[in-house]
């Protein structure tokens, strides 16, 4: 009898192999070779910016509100200038009527806009695609082009699948937008942990969620285990917004009037959150001794073993520079000790 162990019974046999079919989903990553095709217009950068600044927005009320109005509150935003803008899962509503194709009302009315200010959008919608179903997520570029489309794979059976004729999504997805990656979750999709991995494993530094309901502390794991920044926009309507270590970084609840909440917040893609395995002392005091001027530990979090740097100045990332000097980041250092680990399980790989 061999002690190697095979993966796949491995997987059978355990606590891990309930989740084998989510954790089995195939991961796509934006639509579109550049997300700029066309002629599009460009983010303005200013030259003396720090790190990778992302101008977020959240605009929140409940699913079904008329479509002139959601025009109004995303154009008055969008005019204040904005990176992303979201709206809440199913913005005209989660019902046999609301249903629209691609090229209907909601998001012809987005793209417009998204052209208009040199914004993306996210735009949720129940999307009908032929005589199929779908809760879906739809990222218009700034040139107010579909760029992505994301299906919810999580949808609520009693209430979508079932009355709604929806179909589950199959794939995470990832988008590579000009300020960075851009991954898409919605609604219940918050109970699954495989998914929120998958998003992780495909790149994302900000994920946006948009749903119906608020998720409160739940919507915080996944932020604190695959260290990207979520933003929420739902029919509370509230928002959450999560630091890549999962710290609340704010929470705004119906802020404009008991229908409506908006949120502004402005995000540095560029922050990196590390361990201190292998990456202390010396990678990091080489580091910081020889480039202090250039970047600084922003946190120090002693009881989870991590940190945070960010870029100091115009013109440095955190991030290249901590590559540079052979640090590794959290995220790689967790799945690169995973395959090391399955090694040491015995397990074979092609």
């Amino acid at each position: 009898m061999t002690d190697r162990v095979n993966r796949r019974d491995f997987l059978k046999g355990s606590a891990a192999g309930a989740s084998a079919l989510a954790a089995g989903l195939g991961g796509a990553s934006g639509m579109a070779a550049s997300p700029l095709d066309g002629g599009s217009g460009k983010a303005s950068r200013p030259a003396n910016q720090i790190g990778r600044p992302v101008r977020v927005v959240s605009i929140g009320f409940h699913g079904g509100r008329p479509l002139n109005e959601i025009v109004e509150l995303v154009d008055e935003q969008g005019a204040q200038g904005a990176d992303i803008i979201a709206i809440p899962e199913g913005c005209r509503g989660l019902t046999i009527a609301a249903r629209e194709p691609l090229n209907g009302p909601t998001v012809t009315a987005m793209s417009r806009l998204a052209r208009k200010h040199n914004t993306y959008i996210v735009c949720p919608i129940n999307r009908q695609d032929g005589d199929k179903y779908f809760n879906s997520a739809v990222l218009l570029d700034r040139a107010g082009k579909v760029v992505c489309i994301y299906d919810k794979v999580f949808p609520v059976w009693q209430s979508e699948c079932v009355p709604l004729e929806m179909q589950p999504g199959k794939h995470v997805k990832v988008y590579d937008a000009d300020f960075g990656k851009l991954g898409l979750a919605i609604c219940f999709d918050v109970n699954w942990a495989p998914l929120w991995k998958g998003i992780a494993n495909h790149g994302a530094e900000l994920v946006i969620w948009p749903s119906a309901y608020s998720a409160g502390r739940s919507l915080q794991a996944p932020a604190i285990l695959y260290h990207y920044y979520i933003v929420s926009a739902t029919w509370w309507p509230d928002c959450h917004v999560f630091d890549i270590d999962g710290e609340k970084i704010l929470y705004s609840a119906h802020n404009r009037d008991p229908k409506t909440n908006i949120t502004r917040v402005t995000l540095d893609l560029d922050r990196c959150v590390f361990h201190q395995d292998l990456n202390l002392p010396e990678k990091l005091h080489k580091l910081l001794a020889e480039r202090g001027d250039d970047v600084e530990q922003e946190k120090w979090e002693p009881l989870e073993g991590w940190f945070v740097l960010k870029a100091k100045r115009p013109g440095v990332s955190a991030r290249k520079l901590a590559h540079e000097y052979g640090l590794e980041e959290l995220r790689h250092y967790i799945n690169r000790s995973q395959c090391e680990i399955d090694k040491c399980r015995g397990w074979e790989f092609a």
